[in-house]
């Protein structure tokens, strides 16, 4: 049984997430345990009772309490199959020390939540079990395959946050579409709505005060 721990929140912490603050520092102990010292209140920001969406700011002090964990580190968690780890392990394009790009497939999301128990991000957790921080960059849809870029790093990440900021970003998006294109169609400009749902979902339609999208045929 481990000691009460106090841990500071440095710079390169700032701005995570508390459970993944905790999965970095607890790497043998189980998601679940990790979710629910939190909800019993037994992990403390600066004092104070958080949630695990809690964001860290420099200089706090996070309270871990004493757990049990197992001897092994279990590189493979249960609700995450084995193929799908290998799916994803195939879909890396690129990692260096600062980030790794991912042609993330259809049909996966980039995060769990909303009636999904894992998503990309979660994936690669447990495939790089010893990095200190990975973060996505951006997102895309769960039905839309496309690279994904995600952060190893605090200041990786905000250097990339403030490049989208400032459009610097080059985004495109190719759409196959059957049937027979009206050849007089070659270009659809319609304003696009994002609008978010109860289950924290969302759901995209035209709307006049959407923003602007423009897509050429080819």
């Amino acid at each position: 049984m481990a000691n009460v721990k106090l841990i500071d929140v440095t710079e390169e912490d700032a701005g995570q997430r508390v459970d993944n603050f905790l999965m970095r520092h607890l790497r043998k102990a189980p998601r679940t345990l990790i979710y629910r010292i939190i909800r019993k209140g037994e992990v403390r920001v600066n004092k104070g009772r958080v949630k695990a969406n809690t964001r860290l700011n420099t200089g706090d002090v996070v309270r871990i309490p004493p757990v049990s964990v197992p001897e092994k580190v279990e590189i493979v968690e249960s609700d995450i199959p084995y193929a799908q780890l290998k799916r994803i392990e195939d879909s890396i394009m690129y990692e260096d020390n600062d980030l790794m790009v991912i042609n993330k497939p259809s049909g996966v999301a980039v995060h769990g939540g909303g009636g999904i128990n894992w998503g990309l991000i979660e994936v690669v957790r447990v495939l790089r079990p010893l990095a200190k921080r990975l973060e996505l960059v951006h997102r895309i849809d769960r039905d839309t395959s496309g690279c994904i870029l995600i952060a190893k790093k605090a200041s990786i990440l905000k250097e990339l946050h403030a490049q989208i900021r400032a459009d610097k970003w080059d985004k495109r998006y190719l759409a196959i579409v059957t049937g027979q294109w009206p050849k007089q169609v070659q270009k659809v400009n319609l304003p696009l709505r994002k609008d978010h749902l109860p289950d924290g979902g969302w759901k995209v339609s035209v709307a006049d005060d959407g923003k602007v999208a423009i897509s050429f045929s080819k």
